[in-house]
């Protein structure tokens, strides 16, 4: 089974992982939310979309956010918070000891280059102060060294277009939400476990991601869980951190919707942590590997599989895709613990789909794999 998902998607178990993404006509499956009564009218009208076909909806999302969640555009909405011109900005910068010109910030806040020597990463630390803004707000945001000249980032869905694809089974579960998906929110740290059954089957997904808003307002997420084999389901879901909103699971796409509420508004820049678990019944092939794909730069990634002691597998290794369907790449071995688990921990985490593949022998064939 493969499972892919993006800080916002997950996708789990399947025979072929470079195959297309499945699809189908029929959008319609069983609601598995469980909400609290406040939250029951919600869940109805969830139901009744999917069950019509329509594009599934709860309550509004917020309009699609002007999004600082980049370098250049936090450091372009704490300037004009701040009122501060780039010419004091830099005179503040030398009498702390450090010489940064207004054509360098002025190239930082548009885009054409971003911090990266030792020097102007010590800047960016003292912009934040200067700002009045949290430590690590701005530095956090910094992508991984890039080569030299004017870089327009994507938008939100242009980025998720770049690794999904089009008409993907994500843009086809979401519907009208795709354009706007998660653009109020950005993942920072994600932890995916996922648990292997004695046939060899996927047997239960968890995922912890903290999450921090790039505009004031931000008061919920969506995950969406893909599943290649037909006869995994979910069959049970629970969110200890936040609020399950919605759980609807589309059996033509093959596809979990989770909409989970913080339980408050986030200030800009503000961080929350969603820590949800599903389990999945046995499907009819094991899983042989799990990938998470992300739109964006994480700062930690941490993948673990847990294996059980009688379906052990006889070798396993980490690898990259830089989109769903691309041959993966940097493909290196991992050992497997004592506890019957491997990880990976993967530091400033790029773009592009992160995976976790392992074999049990001849005569066994299935996947599993998660997006990020």
């Amino acid at each position: 089974m493969s499972s892919r998902a993006d800080t916002d998607e997950a996708h789990a178990t399947g025979p072929d992982p470079t195959g297309p993404d499945p699809a189908g006509p029929d959008p319609a499956g069983p609601d598995l939310t469980r909400p609290d009564p406040a939250g029951s009218r919600v869940a109805e009208a969830h139901v009744t979309a999917a069950r019509t076909g329509e594009a599934i909806t709860t309550s509004a999302l917020h309009a699609a956010a002007t999004g600082a969640d980049t370098f250049p555009g936090a450091l372009r909405e704490a300037l004009n918070r701040r009122g501060l011109s780039l010419e004091r900005v830099s005179e503040r910068l030398r009498v702390r000891g450090i010489t940064i010109s207004q054509a360098t910030l002025s190239s930082w806040q548009r885009g054409r280059s971003q911090p990266e020597r030792a020097r102007s990463l010590r800047a960016v630390e003292v912009l934040e102060e200067i700002l009045e803004l949290p430590a690590g707000a701005l530095r956090s945001l910094l992508g991984p060294r890039r080569p030299r000249g004017r870089i327009t980032p994507p938008d939100a869905e242009g980025a998720a277009l770049q690794i999904l694809g089009a008409d993907s089974v994500v843009e086809k579960a979401l519907g009208a939400r795709f354009r706007h998906f998660n653009q109020e929110t950005s993942s920072l740290m994600v932890h995916d476990i996922v648990k292997v059954g004695e046939s060899g089957t996927l047997s239960a997904i968890s995922t912890t991601n903290v999450l921090r808003a790039s505009r004031a307002g931000a008061d919920r997420a969506i995950f969406v869980l893909s599943f290649d084999d037909e006869a995994a389901e979910p069959v049970d879901i629970r969110v200890s951190c936040g609020r399950l909103a919605e759980a609807t699971y589309l059996k033509g796409l093959k596809s979990l919707v989770l909409e989970i509420h913080f339980g408050r508004e986030l200030a800009k820049l503000d961080t929350t942590v969603v820590s949800y678990a599903v389990e999945v019944s046995p499907s009819e092939t094991p899983a042989t590997h799990y990938e998470r794909w992300s739109r964006t730069n994480l700062h930690e990634y941490l993948q673990q599989v847990f294996f059980h002691p009688g379906a052990l597998p006889s070798d396993c290794h980490r690898y990259v895709r830089d989109k769903v369907g691309a041959p993966p790449r940097a493909q290196r071995r991992i050992p497997l613990s004592a506890s019957h688990d491997v990880h990976v921990l993967t530091s400033r985490c790029k773009p592009g789909v992160h995976g976790v593949a392992w074999d049990y022998g001849t005569g066994t064939g299935g996947t599993g794999d998660r997006p990020g």
